[in-house]
């Protein structure tokens, strides 16, 4: 069960790195920003937790879901646009799959050190 919560939130944090890279490139570029500053303030935030999620380390997990947040707040906000609703809609579900597993994760990774220093 560790490594299926440990699978979900890397599923979700690379799948919104990779929706956001594909998205601002490709899909739909900004009209008002360029696309570098985008990338730099949607991606920069994300390649802080990366090391740690890769590794899987508990505390990295626990604060990152911190950082899901934020972007599940900005995929609904996307969402309730008209003309970016799937991206939104995708953004979203990618946060929550993150945000689920971490906090699944340290729970059972914390109960697995805790059974184990018994």
């Amino acid at each position: 069960m560790i490594a299926l919560s440990r699978a979900l939130a890397l599923a979700g944090f690379l799948g919104l790195l990779l929706l956001i890279l594909v998205w601002t490139t490709w899909i739909a570029p900004p009209e008002i920003v360029p696309v570098w500053l985008a990338l730099i303030v949607l991606v920069m935030p994300l390649l802080f937790p990366l090391r740690g999620m890769l590794h899987g380390r508990r505390y990295t997990h626990a604060w990152s879901s911190l950082l899901a947040l934020a972007y599940i707040t900005l995929g609904i906000t996307i969402g309730a646009a008209a003309e970016d609703r799937l991206y939104g809609l995708l953004m979203t579900g990618a946060g929550l799959a993150w945000f689920a597993g971490c906090l699944l994760f340290v729970k059972l990774d914390a109960r697995r050190a805790r059974a184990a220093a018994e």
